[in-house]
C-alpha cells in the first residue's frame, strides 16, 4: 500500500472515531443546572395531546414524568454543544407541541394520560 493511501485511510479512521466520541461524550457530561420535565395534574377545558399512546422509547422524559410527576434530570452543557447531540426534555416538549399545536399554552403543553389532564413543563432545579 502506498504511504499516501495509508495516511489517507488513517486520517479518515481518526476522523470517524472523533465523530463517534463527539456523539457519545456530551451525553455523559453532567455540568450546569439540571432541568426536569414535570407533569402536573390539572383541570379545565384545554386542547390536549393524547399521552396514553406515546412510545416510551421516543418520549423517555415524558413517560417518566407522567408516571411519577417528574423526569430524570437533564444537564445542559456549558457551551451549548451538548444540545446538538443529545435528546432533551426541550426536544420532547417541542415534539408534543407539534403533535397538537392547540395544546400549547406558553411554555406548557397539555397532555391527557389515562383520563387525567396533565400540564407538561420544563423546570430548572436551582
Amino acid at each position: 500500500m502506498r504511504p499516501v493511501t495509508r495516511n489517507a485511510l488513517l486520517a479518515i479512521g481518526v476522523f470517524l472515531v472523533l465523530l463517534l466520541a463527539l456523539g457519545a461524550v456530551p451525553s455523559l457530561l453532567n455540568s450546569g443546572d439540571p432541568y426536569y420535565l414535570t407533569a402536573t395534574p390539572t383541570d379545565g377545558d384545554h386542547e390536549v395531546v393524547n399521552g396514553s399512546f406515546l412510545p416510551s422509547n421516543r418520549y423517555p422524559y415524558t413517560s417518566v414524568a407522567l408516571a411519577s410527576g417528574q423526569s430524570e434530570p437533564y444537564w445542559k452543557g456549558p457551551i451549548g454543544l451538548k444540545e446538538a447531540f443529545t435528546h432533551s426534555p426541550f426536544d420532547e416538549r417541542s415534539a408534543l407541541g407539534q403533535r397538537n399545536p392547540a395544546a400549547v399554552d406558553g411554555d406548557a403543553v397539555y397532555v391527557s394520560h389515562n383520563g387525567t389532564l396533565y400540564r407538561i413543563t420544563v423546570v430548572q432545579d436551582v
